[in-house]
């Protein structure tokens, strides 16, 4: 399991858990703003690999 994986399994079991709108929308939030930001990391590896592999870029 990745860190990825464990940190959204792991808001999952906490909003499983909370009882109070609150707690539970700021954690809907915080898995949003999470999955946003690991999409980007993602985004940024691909960019950094295809300007590394590319001779226009060099």
């Amino acid at each position: 399991m990745n860190e990825k994986e464990w940190l959204l399994n792991e808001l999952s079991l906490l909003k499983g858990e909370t009882q109070t709108y609150e707690v539970s929308a700021f954690l809907d939030e915080l898995e949003a703003i999470l999955s946003e930001q690991y999409k980007r990391i993602e985004q940024a590896k691909a960019e950094i690999d295809g300007l590394l592999w590319s001779p226009k870029e060099w």
